[in-house]
């Protein structure tokens, strides 16, 4: 398939509400304004989600705010130990009131409650994140307070348009590579994060009522010292001008053509394949431990299924380049919405 690279500055979206460039960046290029939107404002999704850790302990954190629905959350991984807290507090109809940036770059996201608060804070050179949740719900106190630091040049950046409406559009970058440097305290026991990798999914749109999408992510350094890292995705909308399928290499982005990946059977801890139509990516997964929720009130339904573990395998980035992923951390996802 043709990948269509969107390379000059411009806006997201035309006086009707319609995505004018269909495609990937390398780079935040388009600006996104809600006020531009023109499907119903209950419609719009936006979120800044963040993944840190390696393959003993984890950390994500999200805030989000759905329109009819916003939350600010995070969840807390023991890789060794097979175990998994987390805790959201839910936020009935914010409409955008929790002032979501435009742009990954600059815009500080605060979210203060007695019970969770949460400040993720940019700048030029890192994002800032805290986060302080007094009960996880086990009684035990929690603390975030670590610095993400940009390693790479490029990040993934994908403008979709849905088929069926086309007021509806997801417009999406993630960073990865990003370098830890901080602590998180889990009771009383301090973790040091310092050299981990950490990752950025940051997303705004507009959303169809019923959709999937399969996503997987890893960050690592090579036995070389390089940075390398990948995001893989697919299910949902129109992706026939670009996919967000891509790798990094020493800072830089290169394209990745059509991807299909899940695991050998239902049950989402069997072994994952990853192999592309090209034959360039052709690797497997195997899950240490799977995150498993489904939120089903009927009209409304969430239903991630998050595997985290190793992946084995090749990618391949040019005619001369291939990556040998040998035992990388990371993950990768299924994800059901009714929204």
């Amino acid at each position: 398939m043709k990948q269509v690279e969107i390379k000059d500055r411009g806006p997201l979206l035309d006086q009707n509400g319609h995505l004018l460039q269909a495609g990937y960046a390398r780079s935040l290029l388009l600006d996104y304004d809600r006020q531009m939107v023109k499907a119903p404002k209950w419609r719009i999704k936006e979120w800044d989600y963040y993944f840190i850790g390696n393959d003993e302990v984890g950390v994500s954190l999200t805030v989000a705010d759905n329109s009819f629905m916003g939350l600010a959350g995070v969840e807390v991984y023991d890789f060794n130990n097979q175990d998994m807290k987390s805790f959201s507090k839910m936020m009935p109809f914010p409409m955008g009131k929790l002032n979501m940036p435009t742009t990954s770059a600059v815009g500080d996201i605060t979210y203060h409650h007695k019970s969770i608060q949460v400040d993720m804070i940019s700048h030029d050179t890192h994002k800032e994140l805290h986060c302080v949740v007094p009960d996880l719900g086990d009684g035990r106190y929690f603390e975030l307070n670590v610095d993400l630091y940009y390693r790479n040049d490029d990040s993934m950046v994908i403008a979709t348009p849905f088929p069926d409406n086309r007021k509806a559009f997801y417009y999406n970058q993630k960073i990865n590579n990003l370098e830890a440097h901080g602590s998180m305290q889990v009771g009383d026991q301090t973790y040091v994060l310092d050299g981990m990798f950490g990752l950025l999914d940051w997303g705004r749109g507009v959303w169809t009522y019923n959709n999937t999408w399969y996503w997987s992510s890893a960050s690592t350094r090579l036995e070389d010292g390089s940075l390398f890292g990948f995001n893989l995705g697919y299910g949902f909308g129109d992706t026939s001008q670009a996919t967000e399928n891509m790798a990094f290499y020493q800072g830089k982005a290169y394209k990745l053509g059509d991807v299909d990946f899940a695991p050998e059977s239902e049950d989402f801890m069997d072994q994952w394949h990853f192999v592309s139509r090209d034959g360039l990516i052709n690797m497997t997964f195997e899950p240490i431990l799977l995150k498993h929720e489904d939120i089903n009130l009927g009209v409304i339904r969430h239903h991630p299924k998050q595997a985290f573990g190793y992946f084995e395998g090749t990618i391949q980035l040019s005619s001369d380049q291939t990556i040998s992923v040998d035992h990388v951390f990371g993950f990768a996802e299924k994800v059901h919405n009714k929204w």
